[in-house]
């Protein structure tokens, strides 16, 4: 970014001169997917993509067949944070190595021995597969310094297509479009009222405040987090629709959080697995931690270093 001044007119003109950007438009994202995906990442939004996730995520909780399982798991219930880094830490794994490293296929394994402990049908695999798409991209372009490219919009399809196979999810559409189709139609379908969403939705929502606020005022704030979702996710919790002002504030506040950010663009990548601060997780975490405890005890690692440590003794 270069600063140029302009004494005739006696106004400050910005010069932005993006090298990433200019390096993601002239990638191909029919093959260049990984590499696009994380360009803007690492570079672009890394604040946003992870915000875009958190609220993707959260959005699932809205689909009782989702939140009936994740509360029966008592998870979000007594293991809050442990569960959301959990999350956090294996996608990220995903992102910053991708599948062709043995740190991405160790995270990607690792998320597919949790869910084989579960009843989950493909149709709602699918639909969590998609917000990984559409909700990171309208989070974008609605609160972003810029909107996607293209071909940023392509790789994003193109990156979760792969990771959804190698996850073993059927039917994953062949073109962004189909997948949209089914995204929309599947809210539209799914999204009902069940007290097990309302119940995982506020437990998440009481984590995110307690890292900022006092307990007694999540009650106060909760409005703030319910000014980026829309009236039919809130519908879906029985949560009351925020003031139009209130909205028009965050989007104003998030909006400019990003332009500001842009004007100092960020030099180095920024590798969330490595580089982020995990509070359940301190002292750094390994992949085979990661999970439910309750399931460990059916996990062949630790089955076989029970093994070596009884044998030591």
């Amino acid at each position: 970014m270069s600063l140029t001044f302009s004494e005739n007119s006696y106004t400050f003109k910005y010069m932005l001169e993006n090298k990433i950007l200019k390096k993601i438009k002239s990638l191909n994202p029919e093959k260049d997917y990984w590499e696009i995906v994380q360009l803007s990442i690492w570079y672009e939004f890394p604040w946003d993509y992870n915000r875009a996730l958190e609220l993707a995520l959260y959005k699932t909780f809205a689909v009782p067949s989702i939140s009936k399982i994740l509360f029966q798991s008592k998870e979000f219930e007594h293991h809050t944070q442990k569960r959301y880094d959990d999350t956090d830490i294996l996608l990220s794994n995903i992102i910053d190595y991708g599948l062709n490293h043995r740190k991405g296929q160790e995270a990607l394994q690792r998320i597919n021995w949790i869910h084989s402990s579960y009843k989950i049908s493909n149709e709602d695999y699918l639909y969590v597969l998609a917000t990984f798409v559409f909700d990171t991209g309208n989070w974008i372009n609605k609160y972003g310094y810029r909107k996607l490219t293209a071909n940023e919009e392509i790789a994003g399809f193109k990156v979760w297509q792969e990771i959804g196979k190698q996850m073993n999810i059927k039917n994953i559409p062949d073109t962004i479009e189909e997948l949209e189709t089914y995204y929309n139609n599947y809210e539209k379908e799914h999204f009902i009222y069940n007290k097990t969403n309302e119940a995982i939705a506020k437990v998440t929502e009481d984590l995110m405040l307690g890292w900022y606020l006092p307990k007694y005022m999540f009650d106060f704030a909760r409005p703030i987090l319910h000014s980026v979702m829309q009236p039919h996710l809130l519908k879906a919790f029985h949560f009351s629709e925020p003031h139009q002002l209130l909205r028009l504030l965050v989007t104003v506040a998030l909006k400019m959080r990003s332009i500001v950010a842009s004007l100092n663009p960020i030099q180095k990548p920024f590798y969330r697995s490595t580089m982020s601060k995990y509070r359940y997780y301190e002292n750094g975490y390994e992949i085979k931690d990661l999970g439910p405890n309750k399931l460990k005890k059916n996990c062949p690692y630790h089955a076989v270093q029970e093994k070596l440590a009884h044998l030591k003794t």
